[in-house]
């Protein structure tokens, strides 16, 4: 290791990599810290139930992956990383023994929603998803990291998607579009009526329609050695199990960007108070199941997603989100997300059965358990489930805050995705990479764009770095 680094990293998780990545294709020395025995942060891959059972501890399915600039632009299918695709990204199955379906094909999609809500579906979506790339880049750049390659289309963008999802709603005559649209919004566990969540909305449908929300062969923890393998044949090095409760546990370097909760930095780097204003959001329940063949759906869409929301109508879902995010309590009826990656990567479970994912919304911190108010939600649209549980692992806001100490009280959001700060996070700046110490960086989940395996925000964050490192001698 060099006397003095040109930047250390501290976390590897996605963005973590993804800054450390982009530091050394532009000539810098980097060196990553990890305070685990592996790297991976929220994109992770383990035997958590029975041996051959290969579950994704967080992050499954990856319509941001995919479609991230910063990926796109990196060799990664050179290091191991191939995106599989089931038929269907996305399925909301209702209790009629139907579904809505968020297809690649926009025609296939705005057909499951009904004659009536059809026609305005694609007059949402086919304008920006003509500019899709672009506008991708421009959205998870923000604030403006770059100037915006297409500030019209951009601009149009936020008229639809900055008020909130209940209002780009009304376009909808019907309850099966609003239903899976409040499904969309509701996957950064924000309240249906909040700032810009129609642009959330929009954002993962839009990705879907572009290139899918396939998962990752092998599980999410080919995304993090795909990322590892291509920074060290760049030069890089990685430092797994070595914990930094300080700064000067770290080599000298030029910048050190850091992958964790604002929480965590200000306490190594010694900010005090600076990120006191810093909301976390709803934690999550999550159980990984082993299972004795495939979810029973009734509906035959949700069996050939690989994403089933699950959430009877809009206003179960609202209510869902309202208890866990502004009541305090857990919901009787939780919205849930779950991922079924056998159906397009069978190779995740021996011959016959089936990983599956699902997780409900509790509040930051919850200690309670939401395993039988998640099965009865499962049970309302896959009767006969609870019979093929061979295993299941459950994890608490606790937790998974100790499987990953960015996930503040079970937020696996790393901050509250509600009000101006799902935009402009962890401060109110539009340089929000930076810190109090002109050396130092922030480059997680808690700086935009905001959650997701993606990388954009360690990618950010890089630019920051190396437009000042080059300015000095």
């Amino acid at each position: 290791m060099p006397s003095m680094l040109d930047a250390v990293v501290v976390g590897a998780g996605p963005n973590g990599l993804t800054a450390a990545v982009e530091l050394a294709r532009r000539g810098f020395s980097v060196a990553v810290f990890e305070a685990r025995d592996s790297v991976g942060g929220g994109a992770r891959t383990e035997e958590l139930t029975l041996p051959g059972f290969r579950h994704d501890p967080c992050s499954a399915a990856h319509p941001l992956g995919i479609n991230s600039p910063a990926f796109r632009a990196m060799p990664l299918d050179r290091y191991g990383l191939e995106w599989l695709h089931p038929d269907l990204p996305m399925a909301h199955p209702f209790t009629d023994g139907t579904a809505a379906v968020l297809s690649r094909s926009v025609a296939e999609t705005a057909a499951s929603f009904g004659p009536r809500d059809a026609g305005p579906y694609r007059r949402l979506v086919e304008p920006f998803l003509a500019k899709w790339d672009t506008l991708a880049r421009d959205f998870m750049s923000l604030p403006l990291t770059a100037l915006p390659r297409d500030p019209v289309t951009l601009a149009r963008f936020g008229l639809a998607g900055l008020p909130p999802a209940t209002w780009l709603m009304r376009r909808f005559k019907d309850e099966r579009a609003r239903t899976l649209f409040s499904g969309l919004v509701a996957h950064v566990m924000a309240p249906l009526d909040g700032f810009a969540t129609g642009a959330i909305g929009l954002v993962f449908a839009l990705a879907a329609h572009a290139r899918g929300w396939p998962v990752a062969r092998g599980g999410s923890q080919s995304i993090s050695d795909a990322l590892t393998a291509y920074l060290k044949d760049l030069g890089g090095t990685v430092h797994t199990d070595y914990e930094v409760k300080r700064l000067d546990d770290l080599p000298p370097a030029r910048a050190y960007i850091f992958d964790t909760s604002p929480t965590a930095l200000a306490r190594i780097a010694g900010f005090g108070n600076y990120y006191e204003g810093y909301r976390y959001g709803p934690g999550v329940f999550k159980i990984d199941y082993a299972l004795d063949g495939p979810v029973p759906w009734t509906a035959p869409e949700a069996r050939r997603a690989g994403t089933v929301q699950i959430g009877g109508n809009t206003a179960e879902i609202d209510a869902a989100l309202r208890a866990a995010s502004r009541e305090g309590r857990a919901p009787d009826k939780p919205f849930m997300i779950t991922v079924q990656p056998g159906v397009a990567d069978p190779g995740r479970a021996p011959e016959g059965k089936q990983v599956f994912w699902a997780y409900g919304h509790v509040p930051n911190g919850w200690t309670g358990d939401l395993t039988d108010a998640i099965e009865r939600q499962l049970e309302r649209f896959a009767p006969g489930f609870r019979d093929l549980v061979l295993a299941r692992a459950t994890a608490g806001p606790a937790e998974l805050a100790i499987r990953n100490a960015n996930y503040v009280g079970g937020d696996i959001g790393s901050g509250a995705a509600s009000g101006i700060q799902l935009l402009l996070r962890p401060k109110l700046s539009l340089f929000p990479y930076t810190t109090p110490h002109p050396a130092v960086y922030i480059c997680s989940s808690a700086t935009p764009p905001g959650p997701g395996v993606h990388g954009m925000s360690g990618h950010n964050a890089a630019k920051a770095v190396w437009r000042r490192l080059r300015q000095e001698p």
